[in-house]
């Protein structure tokens, strides 16, 4: 064998699982079909959206509430090329990071499509068509996803398009319309929205991030609405949408089943992703993808129904989350090599980039309500924080759960500012079985943002919250 890894893609799964085969003294290849690494993530996702996420920030701060803090600005303007620039450089800044780190593990690797010829045999179709073949004992299926589209709305790129597609739009929208009120679709339509474009959320669902907590989505709408005057049409059915020169149609039912038309300038259609295995030969060594989102079935050790060949990351079950990717390149990785690695996916965090910022780890209420799990429940309002109050983020709250005999810390759920970076302490806490007393008694920094951990901890341990 000439390696004892492959592996195929090279975004965050891929990349991460490559590295620490190498640091376990596999001999490791990695193929990735683009000429840049980092995959969806480092490319047309999770980093350039945050890069524009931070810079439409900038300028709507700079517009609306520099004022208060006794900043004065005239002509103020938006270059949004040079905008784009930034984001460009931020992402060749990134994967040029994955080039080096490969390079220091003494991973190689190839440009190309692979393909499996057998369970040990991947081939590499290059570019110019060119073909040649790698053996190894082990493959690692890192292929990542892709927008899933509606068979009822063509994409065409330029006025339908997708989150690819909007993360380079060259002008504001006047009208942004967005089909799709999870993740994706709300923060790219936050960037539009605070550079002064109208944006209209319709979504299927009765609310949006329909699967984190309630109380999360109902915040973030009020909040989405009133900062940014974004609308939403919830319960919605979308029908159809048409691109006619610089206009697009889209025509929804409302839930009385009244047909509504909503008339814009680009339509971003952000109703999820679907798992990418074409080209990848899996009928070659019989490996048949699931119906439902075109997964590949694994079992508990992430080998599918191959020996020695393993999927992880959005190909596979479970949240499309870069760091739920990482985590399982490394047990991968780790097990290939005989180790016992774990992975506890109720402690995998999720993260929304709106501002304020979402972030949820655990149970949902609705979720333990439906297992019949008694719970207590404590809140704390960003408007109580003095952090928040000198910042001017005092929209939001955070939210504890608690079992209602050990104290057990069963879920953590908040919106408010830097919320991205505060869960890692509800997760730390939560992976070790800590009470919600267990926070209330550390001690935090004060004036900071997570005393609002600290406060919601105390308010579901006996309602005992101090600055509530």
């Amino acid at each position: 064998m000439q390696y004892d890894v492959i592996v195929i893609g090279s975004g965050p799964g891929g990349y991460v699982g490559a590295i620490r085969c190498a640091q376990l003294g596999l001999k490791t290849a990695v193929i990735e079909k683009y000429s840049t690494f980092g995959g969806t993530c480092l490319n047309v996702g999770c980093i350039p959206s945050k890069a524009l996420l931070d810079s439409s920030e900038h300028y709507h701060n700079a517009a609306h509430n520099f004022e208060s803090h006794g900043i004065g600005l005239s002509n103020l303007k938006i270059d949004v090329k040079k905008m784009m620039e930034r984001k460009n450089e931020v992402i060749s800044q990134n994967t040029a990071g994955i080039t080096f780190l490969f390079k220091k593990n003494k991973i190689d690797t190839y440009e190309g499509v692979g393909s499996f010829v057998d369970k040990n045999t991947i081939k590499v179709t290059k570019k110019d068509g060119s073909t040649e073949e790698l053996k190894a004992k082990n493959v690692i299926i890192a292929t990542g996803s892709k927008p899933t589209a509606l068979p009822f709305l063509p994409i065409d790129k330029k006025r339908i398009i997708t989150s690819t597609e909007a993360l380079n739009l060259q002008e504001v929208p006047k009208h942004l319309i967005v089909i799709g009120g999870g993740v994706i679709g709300l923060e790219l339509g936050s960037v539009y929205a605070r550079l002064g474009a109208k944006v209209s959320v319709v979504e299927f669902a009765k609310s949006i991030i329909g699967t984190m907590d309630g109380g999360l989505g109902k915040e973030l709408q009020r909040v989405l609405k009133k900062n940014l005057g974004m609308e939403f049409f919830l319960g919605h059915k979308v029908t159809g949408a048409n691109a006619k020169g610089k206009k697009v149609t889209v025509t929804a039912e409302n839930p009385k089943g009244e047909t509504i038309s909503l008339e814009g300038d680009y339509c971003i259609v952000a109703v999820g992703r679907t798992a990418y295995t074409e080209g990848l030969g899996l009928e070659n060594i019989g490996i048949k993808t699931e119906e439902r989102g075109n997964k590949i079935p694994v079992n508990e050790h992430l080998e599918t129904s191959v020996e020695g060949v393993y999927a992880i990351g959005d190909a596979i079950k479970g949240a499309m989350l870069a760091h739920k990717a990482e985590d399982e390149g490394i047990y991968v990785a780790e097990h290939i090599v005989g180790q016992k690695p774990h992975i506890d996916y109720n402690l995998i965090p999720g993260v929304v980039y709106t501002w304020p910022e979402v972030a949820s780890v655990g149970k949902t209420e609705e979720q333990l309500k439906e297992a019949g799990v008694k719970y207590k429940a404590g809140s704390f309002s960003f408007k109580a924080s003095g952090r928040a109050k000198a910042s001017g983020d005092t929209d939001g709250f955070i939210k504890v759960l608690a079992d209602a005999e050990t104290d057990e810390v069963l879920g953590v759920h908040m919106i408010g500012p830097r919320a991205a970076d505060m869960i890692a302490e509800a997760v730390v806490a939560m992976e070790y079985r800590a009470s919600a007393e267990d926070i209330g008694r550390i001690c935090h920094a004060h004036p900071t943002f997570t005393e609002a951990i600290k406060e919601a901890a105390l308010a579901a341990t006996a309602n005992r919250a101090i600055h509530a």
